[in-house]
């Protein structure tokens, strides 16, 4: 983008890294970034606690801001402020808006209604393929999509979103220049060339654990309402649902097996009070937007072969059920030995039809 002097004036403030509340009272009174760095030492502490002033008065660390303009000066990068006439409303409602935002892609998503879709990051096979259809079903109803572009469900939403008109944005824990996960990176190429990336965090930012929670607020900020799809009851996705209903959006979640620790944190959200969804048009319902009717496919389905099973592989897939269930529980309730039991779950994993989860349990592949 161009770097003129509103641009890197709204850098130089980025780089300070003041405190959100006070940033806001010194704009409220001076007006914007320049006149707050023109604004004389003693001016400063007339409107500012005393360690803004002094952080003011040190100005922007000459690394830090030399990373963010040569970056800026990118052809594909892009800076929206709190004064710019597309920063999104939606964060505007929030507590603690984001002064500055750092983007590459189409910035012109920001203005575009969105919704949310976050989930463990060790996510089943099961998670993976309903994260994909429901951001899929979403995107083609013209909504954008919104996540962290962490492993697992945010990833999946993400590329299933690609795949839809809607698109997607990816909200980072680093600065723009950076990808993380590293395993991430086509991805976040893709984003950037059909979708958005997007952070509030200054170039050469390396993705520290404390960046995330934060993060997290403006993935449900930007979104009218989320969807947990598979979580832990320590997993993070649980501080954004809060961070949602904090913020006055809809929350929704994904019911799975009691017994599965993907399922906890749903059914948490759940009792209290997140809406279940079953189809992606439970959610349209409930945003009062049109349904969308499955699409149709591009050409003849290729035919799907089932492996012809062994009378003892499909006795176990018949005790295995839809829940998950460890190896001892399927060898008792087959009259198998253990052994004899392992092997056939390795058979069938192979095969395709079942796939192991943590703490050596088993499920049915989708």
């Amino acid at each position: 983008m161009i770097v003129d002097a509103r641009v890197e004036a709204w850098a130089a403030l980025q780089a300070i890294a003041l405190p959100p509340r006070a940033l806001v009272g010194l704009l409220r009174h001076y007006g914007g970034p320049a006149a707050i760095l023109a604004a004389t030492p003693a001016d400063r502490r007339r409107v500012a606690p005393t360690a803004v002033a002094a952080a003011l008065d040190a100005g922007p660390p000459p690394e830090r801001l030399a990373a963010s303009l040569a970056w800026l000066a990118q052809p594909d990068s892009d800076l929206v402020a709190w004064d710019d006439p597309d920063y999104p409303a939606a964060l505007l409602e929030i507590a603690d808006p984001p002064p500055v935002l750092y983007c590459r892609g189409r910035r012109e998503l920001l203005g575009r209604p969105a919704f949310a879709i976050v989930g463990s990051r060790n996510a089943t096979p099961q998670g993976i393929a309903d994260a994909e259809a429901f951001a899929f079903a979403l995107s083609a109803a013209g909504l954008v999509v919104v996540s962290g572009l962490a492993a697992g469900i945010d990833a999946a939403a993400h590329r299933g979103a690609l795949q839809a008109p809607g698109s997607t944005i990816a909200v980072t824990g680093t600065g723009p220049d950076r990808v993380y996960p590293a395993a991430h990176r086509d991805l976040a190429h893709a984003i950037a060339g059909h979708g958005l990336l997007l952070t509030e965090f200054t170039p050469g930012t390396a993705p520290l654990k404390q960046n995330f929670p934060r993060r997290n607020r403006i993935v449900s900020g930007l979104a009218r309402g989320i969807l947990v799809v598979e979580a832990t009851l320590s997993s993070g996705s649980l501080i954004t649902a809060r961070l949602a209903a904090e913020q006055g959006r809809e929350v929704f979640a994904l019911p799975g097996s009691i017994h599965s620790p993907f399922s906890k944190g749903c059914h948490r959200l759940l009792r209290e009070g997140a809406k279940l969804v079953e189809t992606a048009n439970d959610i349209l319902d409930e945003l009062r937007l049109p349904a969308v009717a499955p699409p149709a496919p591009a050409g003849p389905a290729p035919a799907r072969t089932t492996p012809e099973l062994e009378p003892e592989a499909k006795a176990l897939l018949d005790a295995l059920g839809h829940d998950p269930a460890d190896t001892d529980a399927l060898a008792a309730r087959t009259g198998q030995s253990a052994a004899a039991t392992a092997a056939t779950l390795s058979r069938l994993e192979l095969d395709g039809i079942v796939f192991a989860l943590p703490g050596g349990r088993w499920q049915r592949r989708p």
